[in-house]
């Protein structure tokens, strides 16, 4: 199979340095979205290139784990990147390639998150990751409300 591309942009009111910052303390996030229930750290160090986190989630009522390795944080150009290593979405696709960039919003106030899907379905008959990206902008959105409500 080949590897395949899906993405989506999300506007958000938070400024792009506070939403990244946050979302790249990841034991934060269960506190701010009901879709992530927990983040533990299985390997290495919160926030480092390498280190594998445990996330516990709820997507489509359902509770599900999802074991990803921190493949890029960088905080200057404001993205995060993860492998999925472990978890439901292992059973459809050989790899997925997680990728969030936040940039300031040209023109106006708050940002736009851009999140990258890279995967390999393991067969055609798989579909396109949709209720991934939809899930994706459920949990930015609700990260972007708690921020605002914090100020």
């Amino acid at each position: 199979m080949v590897v395949e591309e899906a993405k989506v942009d999300v506007e958000i009111k938070s400024p792009a340095n506070k939403f990244h910052l946050f979302v790249g303390r990841l034991q934060h996030v269960p506190k701010a979205t009901r879709y992530v229930q927990g983040c533990d750290l299985v390997e290495g160090d919160w926030g480092m290139v390498g280190s594998i986190v445990l996330w516990k989630l709820l997507s489509d009522g359902e509770a599900r784990v999802s074991k990803d390795r921190i493949e890029a944080m960088d905080f200057e150009k404001k993205v995060i990147q993860w492998r999925v290593l472990e978890g439901p979405l292992k059973t459809q696709y050989n790899s997925i390639l997680k990728t969030m960039k936040v940039s300031p919003n040209h023109g106006g106030p708050g940002s736009v998150v851009n999140w990258n899907v890279k995967y390999e379905r393991t067969d055609e008959k798989v579909a396109h990751p949709e209720r991934l990206l939809q899930f994706l902008v459920q949990v930015t959105k609700e990260v972007d409300g708690y921020l605002l409500s914090e100020e």
